[in-house]
């Protein structure tokens, strides 16, 4: 019997089903891709900023924090990542540092524009482990808003926060992450919130002691 014309009819039919297969990838490459700007256009369509919705619900205040005990008998590391996903330069003061649940802290991040163009961004924040997310409360985050900068426009931004001591003690580590996306069709244009620069300030207690631990040390990868 001559199996010629099944052996061919089979990789035929392998062949199609490679071409579906890499069809589908490229079309979830794209959506991945198109992601932001969908959310941009609902953003414009219904007058929020769908990007910082949810980091802005979570947002706490420092009058709400007068009862938060610190837990001075734990101590968690918090690393820091910077993904840039567009020609700038975008990096945090220290890459990792030591923090009581309960205790108030601050890092800064600074951020240029090393285009010779306008450009608007905005940072979209992750947390590793993902269960620690409700626990890592910001008062004060870039993330909250997007901006507008200036070729070779440079900012520094704080990101203020405190991890509840609730969070469950077998998390020792928390990775939070940003990553910038430039908005497509608003370089050049107004945007309705304006980053500004910080004036330097005295590093408190726990800054201070994070830009100590900083220095001498390699960035993790």
């Amino acid at each position: 019997m001559d199996r010629r014309p099944l052996a061919a009819w089979i990789r035929r039919d392998n062949l199609r089903m490679t071409g579906k297969l890499l069809v589908v990838v490229a079309m979830m490459a794209g959506f991945g891709y198109a992601l932001v700007p969908i959310y941009r256009a609902v953003c414009t369509a219904l007058g929020i900023n769908v990007l910082a919705l949810g980091e802005r619900q979570h947002a706490v205040k420092k009058e709400d924090l007068r009862n938060t005990q610190v837990d001075y008998s734990r101590r968690i590391s918090v690393e820091f990542d910077t993904n840039a996903r567009g020609p700038w330069d975008f990096k945090p003061a220290v890459r990792h540092m030591d923090v009581h649940p309960g205790e108030l802290t601050t890092v800064m991040y600074t951020f240029q524009n090393v285009q010779n163009r306008v450009m608007a961004a905005q940072a979209i924040p992750s947390y590793a482990p993902k269960q620690a997310t409700p626990y890592f409360n910001k008062l004060e985050c870039f993330c909250f808003n997007e901006y507008t900068l200036q070729p070779g426009e440079q900012k520094v931004w704080p990101v203020v926060f405190v991890i509840d001591p609730k969070l469950p003690r077998d998390v020792k580590t928390i990775t939070l992450s940003y990553t910038f996306f430039e908005i497509p069709g608003k370089g050049g244009s107004a945007v309705k919130v304006q980053a500004q620069a910080l004036p330097v300030q005295t590093p408190g207690p726990v800054q201070g002691r994070a830009q100590e631990q900083g220095q001498g040390q390699e960035p993790r990868t």
